[in-house]
Formats: C-alpha cells, structure tokens, sequence
C-alpha cells in the first residue's frame, strides 16, 4: 500500500466514489465503487487513501465472488497465502480463508466451539487483537467480506492504534517509544484440566517475536501504539507485575470508545483495514444462535515493524520474514 495525496479530505469524491467518516477517529464508509469491477488507478488510489486515513473502510452490498475478491486483494498487495486452512476454505482459492474454519479449531482439541472462545478469551481485552501479531511480518492489511450473516448480532469493532498513541500524555508516549515486548501465540489461554490437546499444539508449534512497544507506520510516518490483548505476553525488561500494570493501561487506552468504530454486517459487506495501524475485536454472541456466519478474508503481506528508534522487530522462534 501506498500513500496518494488526491484524497486528503475528510469527505471527498473522487469521480463517483465518496467516503463518509463513519465514527470520530476511525472507520468510513465508501459508496459508488463496485469492487468486483476492474477498478481504475484513481479509484484504487482514493480507497488506499481513504484506508490509511480512517484505518478501517466498509462497502456495502458488494458481489464480490471468491476470485474476484482475490482480484481486488492483488490491486493493493501481494496476498498472504497460508499452509494450513480449514476445510471451509475454497480449495482453488489458496490467498482466502473462510472464517468459518474457526468453528472447526475448538472439536480439533475436545472442545466446543463456546468453550474454546472462553479459554482464549477470558478477559475483555484478551479478544482484542491484529491478524497474525506474533509474526515477525504480521499482514499490512486485510479485506474481509461476509457472505451469510445472523439477523442480529455478529458485529465487529475495530480501534485506532494511532489516535491510541496521540491521546496518550507526554511523558507516557516518550516512556512507550523506548519499550519492546514478546508477542507469541496462546498468550493467556487458560488450559483445562488434565491433559490439554490444544495446550500441547501451543507448545508444539510456537511463534513468537520482539516486537516495539510502539511501531512507525510504514507509509504515513504515525507512531503506532502496537498492543493487543491476544499476543502480547511481557514488556522486556520490565519485571511481570510492572508488566502487566502497564499493558493494561495501555490495552485500555486503546480500546477507548472515542477510537473505536462497530460495523453491523450484512450479506455483501466487505471490510478494508489497515492492520498495521488497528486492533480488531471479533463477536462473541452468536455462539448461542442458530444461524450461520460464514466470512472470506485475504490477507495481505506487510513488512517487518520498526520502532521509533530505527530497531526493526526480532524474530525469537517459529517466524521468519514471508515466510508462513
């Protein structure tokens, strides 16, 4: 992705497309586009812009099919392709993966799909998170489209981890620019008792990187307060207890209601966020319902993250640069 000046407005058009800020400091809506169509440089370049100014975009009533949703991803970056899929993945569509994959991963471990959430998710903040945060790479961005919905419920939230970074004092940004913590997958998963598959699969294939505290973004220049409560397990340096104080100050600040926006899905809505910048909270109150969600996302590559003073982020077991 790539900054272009032409969209530099809060609301603008350029020919049809328009962009309407949906929330305060994140998400806008554009309107005018078909993204199945073979889209021109100025409109790619205004919804570049537009994703890097708002951080998250969503279009609505789209028709978008599995190749052409590809098509799309390739316009803007390379698309992650990953090993390993579930079996509700299109089998000749490698760069997309159903969402619908994750209600298989819980009976994968002896586990319901409800109590797999709750063992990940056992806290508020736990759940918040960015696509693949304990690679040394995580994804730049990704585009998510939903083709079954529920009626009700099902809606995800995403927050601005640079207007995160802004609203913070003086003396608490300079404290963050200087730190760097571990990301690593499983962080805070609450094993059950006895013997545990899924706690053996953490062990067996773990990842995890040396990340900034707080990252510059490639393309902007924003300083970014890069924390989840997924993957970040320990500041370094800090002892666990001065650890933990601090990342809940700072998982708090981010999940501030003023730098959040909530989309309501619908059948055909497809969201474009920039993962380098936002923390995204996926719903956890259809588990209950009887009715299907069924979501197709690509990913696309990103670079290796870079702190304020130059350091890029280090790789400390089971993750190299584009390499998945």
């Amino acid at each position: 992705m790539t900054t272009d000046s032409r969209v530099g407005t809060d609301r603008g058009h350029t020919g049809e497309l328009e962009v309407r800020p949906a929330a305060g400091h994140i998400g806008a809506d554009i309107t005018c586009v078909d993204l199945a169509a073979d889209l021109d440089e100025e409109t790619v370049a205004a919804i570049r812009a537009a994703v890097l100014r708002w951080k998250v975009v969503f279009f609505r009533g789209q028709r978008l099919d599995h190749a052409g949703h590809v098509a799309l991803a390739r316009r803007f970056g390379a698309p992650v392709v990953l090993p390993r899929r579930g079996s509700a993945s299109p089998a000749d569509f490698p760069e997309i993966e159903t969402t619908a994959d994750r209600l298989e991963l819980g009976g994968r471990y002896g586990m319901d799909h409800d109590e797999w959430l709750r063992r990940r998710r056992h806290t508020l903040l736990r759940g918040w998170h960015c696509d693949h945060g304990a690679r040394v790479d995580p994804p730049a961005a990704t585009i998510l489209r939903a083709e079954t919905v529920p009626p009700y419920g099902g809606d995800t939230t995403w927050a601005n981890l640079a207007a995160a970074y802004s609203g913070l004092s003086a003396p608490v940004r300079e404290f963050a620019d200087r730190l760097r913590a571990e990301h690593r997958l499983g962080v805070g998963y609450q094993p059950r008792p006895g013997d545990d598959a899924y706690l053996r699969h953490l062990l067996d294939h773990q990842t995890a990187t040396e990340h900034p505290l707080v990252r510059v973004h490639p393309e902007t220049g924003e300083r970014i307060l890069f924390v989840n409560g997924y993957y970040v397990e320990q500041i370094t340096g800090l002892s666990r207890p001065e650890s933990r104080a601090i990342l809940e100050m700072l998982l708090e600040q981010a999940t501030r209601p003023e730098y959040t926006v909530r989309l309501r899905w619908e059948p055909g809505t497809v969201a474009f966020w920039d993962n380098r910048a936002t923390i995204h909270l996926a719903p956890g109150d259809t588990a209950h319902l009887d009715h299907p969600r069924i979501m197709h996302r690509v990913m696309l590559a990103g670079d290796v993250p870079v702190g304020v003073d130059g350091r890029p982020s280090q790789p400390l077991t089971g993750t190299a640069p584009g390499r998945w």
